[in-house]
């Protein structure tokens, strides 16, 4: 039998094989890893769903493959079937992947299928799989656009892959410039820059690409707006220094983030549009009864950014364990995809490494992010006149000005800096 790439979750239609773990002439049982993918930002182990001596393998690490993919083939228990023992599913057809559909030479007359610009508001939209609309959305290719070839004009993946061929040729062509977001063009950089020193070419990891495409995209979408303060640490690094042997006894370790998450989510219940989402093709505004807080992860490997989910359920222990289970899950690339999805806020939290403010890019679909610089003393004058050295945090708060106006944002920062300075120790006590 052939062992086939299947559909691992939603929106995990392909990926790159990261590693092949088996070699032909092994025997493997049913449920046993064949090797590791990479799909969207998080790395997937691939079971075999029958077992058997393995005959050949028809994949290798750095190919990128499709749902229906043959994998390797088996003979021996699990052969001449599935390992429900139903007979093996027909040849799937090969779905080229777009950078194959993309033809080598393209000439003028071929841009006849590149539906006029025009098309996008006065022609209809074509029909297509839900997988083809949310591919040609993440593009940020209007389907209008696409001349489909299946019958009655639905776009398929290979008429995507020939549109943005023929977009290459044309760049090509017109001096190297490329349709962004919302028909903005932008010059593409293709310089050699050897000519000027000694230089080393690395190319760009599939996660590096994913993150690229969604911060261009979030930040010229996103009208931006940022929000700065401090906020001073003084209450919170005593409730730490008294119960952190007592955290440590109970298996976590007692870092200001936990304090900081609580602080945000009391914030956010007072302030709910910040906890929000713009659903921009019915122009509503979804206000979301959860928190759900993404936490960006610095890896070697990128920004991840892991959901907490439903924080204010959750005690101060809880969270303190959670975080660093999901962090080691983020460093080590073992989170599911899944697990990063949902969120209804994100923080990006700088303190361990260094820096003070910083205006960090909004997770869309969400419409705000918390940025936290490090804890460092400063010369504050108190109540009473006296100047003191305090642990001051810098807080920066970036939102979408469609949705939050600059007054919103100063009492969500004012409200903020009062949850985190009057911590109560009630919310610390095991």
């Amino acid at each position: 039998m052939d062992v086939r790439f299947p559909k691992v979750g939603e929106g995990a239609d392909s990926g790159k094989v990261v590693s092949v773990l088996v070699k032909v002439g092994d025997t493997i049982t049913a449920g046993q890893t064949i090797l590791e993918l990479e799909s969207e930002k998080a790395i997937a182990p691939i079971p075999s769903p029958a077992g058997g001596k393995i005959t050949a393998i028809s994949v290798k690490e750095g190919d990128t493959i499709s749902v229906g993919a043959v994998l390797l083939s088996l003979e021996g228990d699990g052969a001449g079937g599935s390992a429900g023992g139903a007979p093996a599913a027909p040849a799937a057809k090969k779905t080229a992947s777009p950078k194959a559909a993309r033809p080598a030479v393209v000439d003028d007359d071929e841009d006849d299928d590149l539906l006029p610009a025009a098309a996008e508001d006065d022609g209809p939209v074509p029909a297509a799989s839900p997988y083809v609309r949310k591919v040609a959305r993440e593009l940020g290719i209007p389907l209008s656009r696409v001349r489909g070839s299946a019958s009655g004009g639905r776009v398929l993946i290979e008429d995507l892959a020939r549109y943005v061929g023929k977009l290459e040729a044309k760049v090509a062509r017109a001096g190297k410039y490329a349709e962004g977001p919302q028909g903005l063009s932008f010059p593409l950089v293709n310089q050699d820059f050897a000519v000027f020193g000694p230089v080393t070419s690395e190319p760009l990891t599939q996660l590096r690409k994913v993150i690229s495409a969604r911060m261009v995209e979030n930040k010229v979408t996103l009208p931006h707006v940022t929000q700065f303060a401090d906020a001073d640490m003084s209450g919170i690094e005593a409730l730490r220094a008294q119960f952190k042997a007592a955290y440590e006894k109970a298996g976590a370790k007692l870092t200001p983030t936990p304090f900081l998450i609580k602080a945000l989510v009391n914030t956010l219940q007072k302030h709910p549009k910040f906890n929000a989402s713009l659903q921009e093709v019915a122009e509503t505004l979804i206000i979301k009864h959860y928190y759900h807080i993404g936490i960006a992860v610095d890896t070697d490997a990128g920004l991840l950014v892991p959901v907490l989910r439903d924080a204010d359920k959750k005690s101060l222990l809880e969270i303190a364990k959670e975080l660093s289970e999901i962090a080691a899950l983020a460093r080590d690339r073992k989170l599911s995809p899944d697990s990063m999805k949902g969120g209804s806020f994100t923080v990006s939290n700088q303190g361990a490494i260094g820096g003070s403010h910083f205006t960090p890019i909004i997770n869309k679909p969400e419409v705000a992010i918390l940025g936290l610089g490090k804890t460092s003393p400063k010369a504050v004058v108190t109540a009473d006149g006296k100047i003191e050295a305090r642990p001051i945090l810098p807080l920066t708060i970036s939102y979408d000005h469609r949705v939050i106006d600059g007054g919103s944002a100063a009492r969500f920062a004012v409200d903020l800096v009062q949850a985190i300075e009057t911590f109560p120790a009630s919310s610390v006590k095991l």
